[in-house]
């Protein structure tokens, strides 16, 4: 019975009906069936005998036996398909396609470590025209087998999740003071080590309509993970209160070029692009270099 709260919420679910409804019909207080599904209190023999009567009613078959089924069989028994195996959502919620899931977790499994550490972000920044950023990002393995991302911008501390897939890694994060959300999608590195990565950014601006804004961002691997929890952990609160105002003149006139460029109608006309892509043919994302400058000398290579 200590899984008992669970098994009522899953029944409530099964029979589309609320507590207030159930309450009503065995003629209890809500505040009670509250209570037994929160799993504050379980419910008396009596109280039990009549719960599965009325259950009984709905779905013919049930027995007080029922209660003493894991969730999937109980789902089954009261005529819905079983719930999906924990393992199979990861923490996720159910909110992507379990097949993407196993992929990214089978591709994690595999390239995972390639991208595991302490990164610098160079991007456009959002409230200063012509001006670039340096934001500070960690991205390590959760428990769930999954890459976690954690970026700080400014005040905003945005904590979310890296699932690597083909030659794509699709980021989503979010404050969660402002609920402001971050998407990404950043070129992957195939068969090395990731030392860079460029792709392309997706939020709001801090601004009263909270207007949408994508940019090109290229971000850097500036160390390793040392495989204490707290002590990386440490050394990411201590990168993120920077002053993340790229200063003048310090990124490279080829990564301004990467990063900075025209796109719509005009550009498409002179040979360029019409929407604002960053093309994996020509991605700066790749392994071990000395210099950014040799990254993105060899670019096209």
């Amino acid at each position: 019975m200590g899984s008992f709260a669970k098994k009522l919420e899953l029944t409530l679910k099964a029979l589309s009906m609320t507590r207030a409804r159930l309450a009503a019909d065995l003629a209890v207080d809500k505040s009670l069936v509250t209570r037994w599904i929160s799993g504050a209190v379980t419910p008396s023999s009596h109280n039990l005998a009549r719960l599965t009567e009325f259950i009984a009613s709905k779905r013919p078959g049930f027995t007080m036996l029922d209660w003493d089924c894991d969730l999937a069989s109980l789902a089954v028994k009261l005529g819905g398909a079983p719930p999906p195996a924990p393992d199979s959502l990861a923490g996720f919620g159910g909110w992507l396609p379990d097949p993407v899931l196993r992929e990214a977790m089978a591709t994690t499994g595999m390239r995972g470590d390639a991208y595991e550490g302490f990164w610098r972000s160079t991007r456009l920044s959002n409230e200063f025209p012509g001006r670039f950023m340096h934001d500070q990002i960690m991205i390590r393995r959760a428990d769930n087998g999954f890459l976690s991302f954690r970026v700080g911008v400014g005040d905003m501390r945005f904590e979310g999740w890296t699932l690597p897939m083909q030659t794509q890694l699709f980021t989503v994060s979010a404050d969660a003071r402002t609920g402001v959300f971050m998407f990404a999608i950043f070129n992957a590195v195939l068969r090395e080590r990731a030392e860079v990565l460029d792709g392309l950014t997706l939020t709001c601006q801090r601004n009263n309509g909270g207007t949408a804004v994508s940019a090109p961002c290229l971000i850097e691997r500036t160390g390793v993970l040392r495989g204490d929890i707290a002590a990386d952990d440490t050394l990411y609160e201590a990168s993120i209160v920077q002053n993340p105002m790229a200063p003048e003149g310090s990124v490279p006139e080829d990564i301004r070029n990467h990063l900075f460029h025209d796109v719509g109608p005009t550009a498409l006309a002179r040979g360029g692009n019409a929407a604002l892509m960053m093309s994996f043919a020509t991605s700066l994302s790749r392994g071990p270099f000395s210099h950014i400058s040799e990254r993105a000398a060899g670019a096209g290579a």
